[in-house]
């Protein structure tokens, strides 16, 4: 089976995340959605596979507790991932987030 439709859930102040923003190539459909607060991936990781994604990756600013979360919401029913950020570029993330 190929993939054809992600989704990648991204953590952004004063982000709806009831809006989507939608990337479609011949042969996958990628759907973005921003989160004013981490507790809203929950609601929009279910849309997104109601929808049909067949994955779903978070941003760094999830971190462990909700990318846990986020996987125990979809019951296994797609994989989970979570993007990370190397030792180098610790520091520098935590200033964009301090």
């Amino acid at each position: 089976m190929a993939l054809t439709a992600w989704g990648f859930i991204y953590t952004a102040t004063g982000s709806d995340p009831n809006r989507e923003t939608i990337v479609e190539t011949p042969s996958c459909r990628s759907v973005f959605v921003g989160v004013d607060h981490p507790e809203q991936a929950i609601a929009v990781a279910r849309r997104l596979v109601d929808g049909g994604a067949q994955l779903i990756e978070l941003c760094g600013g999830f971190g462990p507790i909700w990318t846990a979360r986020v996987i125990e919401e979809v019951r296994g029913a797609v994989p989970v991932g979570a993007v990370a950020y190397g030792i180098e570029g610790v520091d520098q993330v935590h200033a964009l987030f301090a």
